[in-house]
């Protein structure tokens, strides 16, 4: 079933409508906890989102050229150079770093699965 919201002066059809599960789930998988009150708010808001997605999909682009990127100018910025005394304090910090393994530097794990 499609869930109608007003905005502004548009009708806005949610064809997809975020459920508290779904939430519940986004949630988990972005690793943020939500109380009762902040879910609330935040589900509201992912379905205003998504409906201005909706919103979007309405307009005409037919006639309009597609965009590889986000404008025509070129790239004014100097090439990379490699700067010895950079490299040389680089180097040092390579160095230093407790664990190596290859040409890697070896870190405690970020992401932990808790199945």
């Amino acid at each position: 079933m499609d869930e109608v919201q007003l905005i502004g002066q548009s009708v806005i059809m949610n064809k997809v409508p975020i459920d508290k599960k779904t939430l519940e789930h986004l949630a988990e998988l972005s690793r943020i906890e939500l109380d009762k009150k902040g879910e609330d708010k935040l589900l509201k808001d992912l379905e205003k989102i998504l409906g201005h997605f909706e919103e979007l999909k309405e307009v005409d682009t037919e006639n309009i050229e597609p965009m590889a990127g986000g404008t025509i100018e070129e790239n004014i910025f100097r090439e990379d150079e490699i700067n010895d005394k950079r490299q040389e304090t680089s180097d040092k910090l390579i160095d230093a770093f407790p664990e190596k393994e290859g040409d890697f530097l070896k870190v405690p794990p970020i992401f932990q699965n808790n199945e």
